[in-house]
Formats: structure tokens, sequence, C-alpha cells
């Protein structure tokens, strides 16, 4: 009894249950916090340090910098989005936050397109700064297997070079990418006859445009650490992978160069494993492996999840000629 009033204590603040409100809708730093509720730091940060305290918010420290989310799974997971979803979106005050809320990921987005515009041509050199990519995909080859599948889904694709490694691998392979610029490499790098199995279009790694299960595998190659909200990406890949599929997570150890932020446009400095498997369970969705790879200041890990097969989705999977079309 007296923790559930504690909790209930931590969230029954108007500022408070507005902090709340916002980081139900995917990870924020305090700066963003600050900047949303008009208030100063030190108040914002008394107010998040009570709802860590409390429970019903998740701390994530990355080098200098510290995200606040919703957690994933618990009793004070429940209790928190039973709160914020009991909030008037009409409310004129929340009404305002999300606009706020809105401009601040528009900014995240055009800077995020403006560096993908400006590298799309050197992608491939600049993801080899980070660590050795032949490494990386013998790895991926490796843990994906011999056996072909019908459908391969590459969310983020880029340039392409997954659906290269790949192609082989799959009947129909399929990548996905919001950057035209990217698109647009990746159809010029895809025009070999050896790979006519491929097939790239536009998309969100949030919203993928496919309406049912429909793919063995799910590969997200690099393009977490770019995600505002990668517990989500991951359940969007959940979402669209087969029962009894595969979705590879292939990304960044945790670590402390901060400077990938500004110059390279990462909002996260790597995953640890907990994380992963934790996001990964909520989508239904467990580690079969997890392979780490390394670096001179860079470790890649691959973690290959597998989704739980679940009779009710049998119904709603999709054949691959049908996301072909």
């Amino acid at each position: 009894m007296d923790d559930l009033v504690a909790v209930l204590r931590a969230a029954g603040e108007p500022n408070r249950l507005r902090i709340l409100a916002l980081c139900s809708d995917g990870d924020l730093s305090v700066s963003e916090l600050t900047r949303i509720l008009g208030q100063s730091q030190p108040g914002v940060s008394r107010h998040l340090r009570l709802l860590c305290e409390a429970g019903l918010l998740e701390r994530h420290q990355e080098g200098s910098w510290a995200f606040f989310h919703l957690p994933a799974t618990g009793p004070c997971a429940d209790i928190a989005r039973f709160l914020v979803a009991r909030v008037d979106e009409n409310d004129a005050m929340i009404a305002r936050d999300r606009r706020r809320l809105a401009e601040i990921k528009q900014e995240r987005a055009a800077r995020s397109e403006a560096y993908f515009r400006q590298n799309a041509a050197q992608w491939d050199r600049i993801r080899a700064l980070h660590v050795d990519e032949v490494e990386v995909e013998a790895a991926v080859r490796d843990l994906v297997g011999t056996a072909s599948v019908e459908a391969l889904l590459d969310v983020g694709t880029g340039t392409g070079r997954m659906l290269h490694v790949l192609a082989d691998s799959a009947q129909v392979a399929i990548g996905v990418d919001r950057s035209r610029d990217m698109l647009a490499v990746a159809r010029a790098n895809l025009s070999d006859a050896r790979f006519g199995n491929c097939s790239v279009r536009q998309g969100d790694m949030y919203d993928l445009p496919f309406d049912a299960p429909a793919f063995d595998l799910v590969v997200l190659h690099m393009v977490l650490h770019f995600a505002d909200r990668p517990r989500d990406a991951i359940g969007e890949a959940a979402r669209v992978t087969r029962p009894g599929g595969h979705v590879l997570v292939v990304d960044f150890a945790p670590h402390d160069m901060e400077a990938l932020r500004d110059e390279h446009a990462h909002r996260r400095l790597g995953f640890r494993s907990e994380e992963i498997e934790t996001w990964s369970q909520v989508h239904g969705l467990t580690v079969d492996a997890t392979r780490s790879l390394p670096g001179e200041r860079l470790t890649v890990t691959i973690w290959k999840l597998r989704r739980d097969a679940d009779v009710r989705d049998l119904a709603v999977t999709a054949p691959a000629r049908e996301i072909m079309q």
C-alpha cells in the first residue's frame, strides 16, 4: 500500500504528469523536456528524479546526455500507461506540449535527413570508418545461415548494402528507407541482374508499408542508433515478421564517442544487450544468439531475435508474391 501511494504521489503533480505524457512518445533528454515545458533545468531535473525513484520513468545515461522513457514492463509501467491514457489531449497545456514536441521531432528529422542527403554517395565509406564491415557482413551471413528464406526485409536499407550481402539468401528481398537520396543510390547499386530479386521502396521504420507478417527475416543494420524510438522500431519489425521468423539487429554496443551525435547524426550511443532483450520480449521476440565484434574504438553487436510462433498470426501471414506488388 505504501509503495502504491508513493507512486501515485509522484505522478500527482501537473508538471510530472505532463512529463509522463511526453515520455510516452519516445526518449527525451533533459534539455528537450526543459524546452517543451518552458521551465528551469533544475526544476525539470527534480521532477525527473522523483518519477524515476517511483519507477514511473527509466533513465538511460549516454555520455553527457541522459534520456528518459516510460518503463517497458512491470507494475509501474502499467500504472504510468494507465495514467497517460487518461490525459486529455485537448487540454490547452497538453496540446501546447505536443506542438513543442512535434517541433523538436521535426528538427531532429531535418538534421538527420540533411546528413543522409549530404552523405548518401559516400555512406558505405563512412560506415567503414567505424568498424571493419567485411567482418560484420561475414558474421551476418553466418547468423543468417545457408537455408534460403522466402522473403527478406532490410529496414533503413541506405545504399542497399545488406541486400547485396544477403540477396542470394532470399527468394524476395525488399529494402525500405525514408530518404529518397539513399534510395536513388540503392537502386543504382542493385541494377545488376544478379539482384533481380531485390527492390527498394520508400517507407518509415515506425510504419512499414506492409499490412501483415510477410517476412522470414527482417534486418535492422546500423539503424537503431539514428532512431528516436528504437523500441518501437523493433516492435514494427516484429509486426511484419512471420511466426518462427527472425529479426536481425546490428548496431553498436554502448560507447563514449560523443562526436558521433554532431558529426554523424547519431541519436543513441549504442545499446546494452539487456535493453534489446527487454524490448524484444515486449514485442514477442526471443534472443536466439548474440555476437560481439570489437573494433579499435567501437564494438558492433549482432542480436538474432526469433519471432515467437502464435497460431493467431497464421491466418494473416502474407505470401511473398503479394509483398512484391
